[in-house]
C-alpha cells in the first residue's frame, strides 16, 4: 500500500506497522455459522458476498469484523495520547521516560489553529471561556511565551538528568505538549469505534488529524469495509 507513513501536525506521523486478516476474512467468519466458505466478489450488476459484507456491518453484527486489525505506529504530543488511551479495547506500548529521556520536540499549534479554535465554534471544550475571538497579534505573543516556557521545562529536565535525578523524576517538568511514540493494535471492529468518536466534528483537532490518517490507511487494507463505513458517516 502507499500511504504506509503519514506525517501530521508539526513533528508526528503514523505508520502502518503490521495487519491481518482482510475483507473477505470478514465474510468467512460469518459464513462459519451457516458452513458454507467465501464465494467471491460479484460486479454492480451481480454482487458477490460484498451484499454479505454490507448486511453484517448495517445490521450491527459486529463480530465478523473482529477477524481482521492492523497494528500501528503513532508520534504524537502526549496530551493526544491522554486521549488515545482511553480506548481501552486497543492494545498499547509507549516509549517511557522512565528509561530513556524523551527527545526535546513540542507540539507548536500554527497561529491559524488558535485563531480558529473560537470562530464559530459549536465544540465547548475548544471555545476559550469567554468565546472571545483571538487576534493574530496575540496568538503570535502567546506562542513566543510558549516557546519560553517549553524552553526552561527543557532546561530543567536536562539538570535533572545531569545531576543523576532518576529519570522517572527527572521527567516531572515535561509538559503534555511533548511528542511521544507508541504501537497500538486492535481489531477492525475497535479500530472502526475508534474511527467515529475521533473523527467526529467535535473531537479536538489535534486527535482528528490522527484519525483522517489512520483512515486512509485502512481504506486501503479493507477497501470494502470502510466503504460501508463511509457511507454510514455520510448519513450522520
Amino acid at each position: 500500500m502507499s500511504n504506509t507513513r503519514i506525517e501530521i501536525l508539526d513533528n508526528g506521523y503514523i505508520e502502518l506497522i503490521d495487519m491481518w486478516g482482510s475483507d473477505q476474512s470478514i465474510v468467512e467468519a460469518a459464513r462459519m455459522s451457516t458452513n458454507k466458505e467465501f464465494k467471491g466478489w460479484g460486479t454492480p450488476e451481480n454482487p458477490g458476498d460484498e451484499k454479505l459484507l454490507a448486511f453484517l456491518w448495517r445490521n450491527n453484527h459486529a463480530t465478523p469484523f473482529e477477524m481482521a486489525g492492523a497494528q500501528i505506529e503513532v508520534k504524537a504530543p502526549i496530551f493526544v495520547f491522554r486521549e488515545w488511551h482511553r480506548h481501552r479495547t486497543q492494545s498499547y506500548n509507549e516509549m517511557s521516560a522512565r528509561y530513556t529521556p524523551l527527545p526535546d520536540e513540542n507540539y507548536m499549534p500554527s497561529v491559524e489553529r488558535l485563531i480558529s479554535v473560537n470562530a464559530g465554534t459549536t465544540n465547548k471544550q475548544a471555545a476559550g471561556v469567554d468565546q472571545k475571538q483571538v487576534s493574530e497579534e496575540d496568538a503570535l505573543a502567546w506562542m513566543a511565551n510558549l516557546a519560553s516556557a517549553y524552553g526552561m521545562a527543557q532546561r530543567v529536565y536536562e539538570q535533572g538528568l545531569t545531576l543523576g535525578i532518576p529519570k522517572e523524576l527527572a521527567r516531572l517538568p515535561v509538559p503534555v505538549s511533548r511528542y511521544s511514540r507508541m504501537r497500538a493494535q486492535a481489531n477492525l471492529r475497535n479500530w472502526l469505534g475508534f474511527l467515529t468518536l475521533r473523527m467526529a466534528p467535535n473531537a479536538q483537532w489535534e486527535i482528528r488529524q490522527y484519525a483522517d490518517a489512520l483512515h486512509k490507511i485502512l481504506s486501503e487494507i479493507f477497501p470494502r469495509t470502510l466503504s460501508l463505513f463511509d457511507e454510514g458517516r455520510s448519513k450522520l
